[in-house]
């Protein structure tokens, strides 16, 4: 067989390589939470300020519902699984960042640690499993696409859930004085999780 048939590799689930690519996605979201918190810092607060932060929840979402998926080629349950726990290293990478950059140069509000009744650690079993649901529901739309034989590039999947999260996050604006970053967020893992459970659905 040569190069040029060579079937595309899928399903890369062996441990070095999601070790590699969890840290490589801890990076990308430690990224992300610092151009936030910058955002935060810089823009005086608005609307400008909540669009931009918006968008770099948008963003960060993406990479982590997506881009694990692609690094292990997920096309079935392996793979999956493989991205499921590429986002759990990655969010156990990001901790680290946390830990050793972010919370020494007090980059938090207190609020933020207010919210857990003053504790800085409240957060970080949520995180981990958000980060790991995202990558989950991330590789099962992919796999899912892939089955139907549609797109699977990156793009082709981020777009109909980012869509969908504007539109619900504009129908929960209207409704409920939810602050804009938080009303995204929440909107993109609701669309990512309906779109991935129908597509693996559909797979079935």
């Amino acid at each position: 067989m040569t190069a040029g048939t060579a079937p595309a590799p899928t399903d890369r689930s062996d441990f070095r390589h999601i070790l590699a690519s969890g840290a490589r996605l801890g990076a990308v979201v430690g990224a992300g939470v610092i151009v936030y918190l910058l955002v935060s810092r810089v823009v005086p607060a608005g609307i400008v300020q909540a669009l931009l932060q918006t968008a770099v929840v948008l963003a960060a979402g993406v990479a982590a519902a997506f881009l694990p998926a692609q690094w292990t080629m997920a096309r079935g349950t392996q793979g999956i699984a493989a991205a499921a726990a590429v986002g759990l290293w990655g969010t156990i990478v990001f901790m680290a960042i946390d830990i050793i950059v972010l919370r020494p140069l007090k980059a938090y509000p207190w609020t933020w640690d207010a919210i857990g009744g003053g504790s800085t650690w409240w957060y970080l079993p949520i995180w981990w499993m958000l980060g790991t649901f995202l990558a989950w529901m991330g590789g099962m739309l992919t796999a899912g696409r892939a089955a139907r034989g549609g797109p699977t590039s990156l793009a082709a999947l981020a777009l109909p859930v980012l869509g969908g999260a504007v539109g619900v996050m504009i129908l929960l604006r209207l409704g409920l004085p939810i602050y804009l970053p938080v009303a995204a967020g929440a909107s993109f893992a609701l669309v990512l999780t309906v779109i991935a459970v129908v597509a693996i659905a559909r797979k079935a």
